[in-house]
């Protein structure tokens, strides 16, 4: 379970910390949710405390794992479907998982798919939002500007 001012990372939103946790009725049904304050774009989130193992809500990263971040960014990129619906599909599977180095990978290949080829309006979209994810994480962890972040993850790239 996660208390008050938890610094927390959840898939397809990024990093936030939580705020409070409250019981509030949704569909005559009165639960306990997490307040998750994602700091990209200041957003709030209602999270189930009961679901939020199977929402994927976990704790951002120890520092010690950033290295092995970098890394994957700068690694081979991995084979993608040609298909560019199905390639979306699959990298939307690796956001989800709301591993960091899945994201890392995304990143890194949809990033150098974009230097050779223009990426479509969809995967594009995906590429700005796996960034965003990433960045937040990171940006949390080591305490940084977001942006200072951004240009990193290029560079290791």
């Amino acid at each position: 379970m996660f208390g008050i001012g938890d610094k927390v990372v959840y898939p397809m939103h990024g990093a936030g910390t939580i705020e409070k946790i409250e019981e509030k009725t949704v569909l005559g049904e009165s639960r306990k949710y997490y307040i998750l304050r994602v700091h990209h774009g200041n957003m709030q989130v209602m999270v189930p405390v009961n679901g939020s193992d199977q929402a994927g809500l976990r704790n951002i990263v120890d520092e010690s794992v950033i290295p092995e971040v970098i890394e994957v960014l700068g690694a081979e990129s991995t084979p993608m479907d040609e298909n560019w619906n199905r390639r979306n599909r699959e990298n939307m599977e690796h956001l989800k998982t709301g591993d960091i180095k899945e994201v890392a990978a995304v990143v890194r290949n949809l990033t150098r798919v974009d230097r050779v080829k223009k990426l479509s309006t969809g995967e594009k979209k995906l590429l700005i939002n796996a960034k965003r994810i990433l960045s937040s994480e990171i940006s949390f962890v080591k305490l940084e500007d977001e942006e200072k972040i951004t240009a990193m993850i290029e560079q290791a790239i």
